[in-house]
This record gives structure tokens, sequence and C-alpha cells, in this order.
């Protein structure tokens, strides 16, 4: 009796190519860099992140890369309060020296893991010109994955931009799942990517994949 293999899983089309959406990636040079939460909180202690120092120098070259290119900055650091690890006031929840802002490039604080929910994300956009509805592209770096960086690619996307996140500047961590199994973070950042792309926005695996 020959036994029965299982088939093969076949992924199913993506809502972008359901919906008829353009997966290529946009030029850096006409595109608006958004840095998200790069702050010395994920990179010690409970909020600490696997790959954390990996993400930050590929972010840190994807940021050299931009303002050698002329593409406009926008900065993202969220402000937890006071004596906890988003403590912006503090060196803990600062943004790390190897990606600091610039004169001149603007930055935003939020609350909410969604960059453009009740922040000045849309106005600092539109002053670079790229307001909502522009179609213009977003380059997405930062932390965590799964949270920042997703929900703000789906506000974007929301709002009328095309995002496009650089898997290599992002990171997260392990989590335990409502089964009580622990999720690896390198799972978690497969699954994260993948939700991105089904249709919120396009990813690209490192900073040369961007064409200049």
């Amino acid at each position: 009796m020959t036994s029965q293999q299982p088939s093969a899983i076949r992924p199913s089309a993506t809502l972008r190519a359901v919906v008829g959406l353009d997966d290529q990636p946009p030029k850096l040079s006409e595109s608006v860099l958004v840095m998200i939460d790069y702050q010395n909180t994920y990179r010690t202690g409970v909020m600490a992140l696997e790959g954390a120092e990996q993400a930050l120098a590929a972010g840190a070259r994807l940021l050299e890369r931009a303002r050698a290119a002329g593409a406009p900055v926008v900065h993202i650091i969220n402000d937890g309060g006071e004596g906890g690890p988003y403590d912006i006031r503090a060196h803990i929840g600062a943004i790390s020296d190897e990606v600091a802002p610039m004169d001149g490039e603007p930055v935003v604080v939020k609350q909410f893991p969604n960059s453009f929910h009740q922040t000045g994300l849309e106005k600092a956009l539109t002053g670079l010109g790229a307001a909502p509805g522009s179609g213009k592209a977003l380059v997405i770096a930062g932390f965590m994955t799964h949270m920042c960086v997703n929900y703000t690619a789906q506000g974007a996307f929301n709002l009328g931009y095309r995002p496009t996140v650089v898997a290599e500047t992002t990171a997260t961590r392990s989590l335990t799942a409502p089964d009580g199994t622990v999720l690896a973070a390198a799972a978690l950042q497969t699954a994260a990517l993948t939700m991105i792309t089904d249709l919120f926005g396009t990813v690209v695996p490192t900073v040369d994949s961007l064409p200049a």
C-alpha cells in the first residue's frame, strides 16, 4: 500500500494582486524616508529586540543613502511617559546616535502604533510635498516590525500613500502565543512582513534592493 504524501501548500494570491496594485519598489530619490522608533529602548532592557543592532546598522545605511539621494526624511519617536522604557526625556527613550536627526529633518512624536494617529505626521509629510492622497512613495524603516512598522504601513496605505518596508532595517521580539507556546521573533518577523505584502505595501529585503 502506498502512503499518500501531504500536498504542498500553495499560497493564495495577495489582495494586492487581486485588486491590481503595483509591487515595484520605488526609487529612493523619489520617496520620503520614514524612520520609526529607532530608540535606545529597543537595544537593552525589557524591550530589547532580537537583531536590533543589525537592523539599526541597516537603518543607518538607508538613512545615509536617502540623504545622499536628496530624499526627505521624517523621524518618528514614541513617547511613553516619564520613568519607563519609552521616556523620550531620558537616554533610554532617545533616538539612537547612529540615526540621529539632522537639522531640518522633522521629528514626530507619537503615542500609538500607527504613526499617523493623533500626530503631526500628515502635516510634516505635506510640508515635504507628500500630502495624503498624493500617491507619494514612503520608504519605512524601524521598530517593531509587527507593531509600529506594520500599523504605520497600514495607516499610510489608508491615506493614499505607497509604503515600502525595508526588511533588514526592522526587528521584533519573541512573544507568547495565545496557546502558551513561544512564537519566535524570526517567525513573527516573517508573519508581520507578509501581512504588509498582502495589501498595505511592498517589502524589499535589503537597503540595496531599493533603486536609487
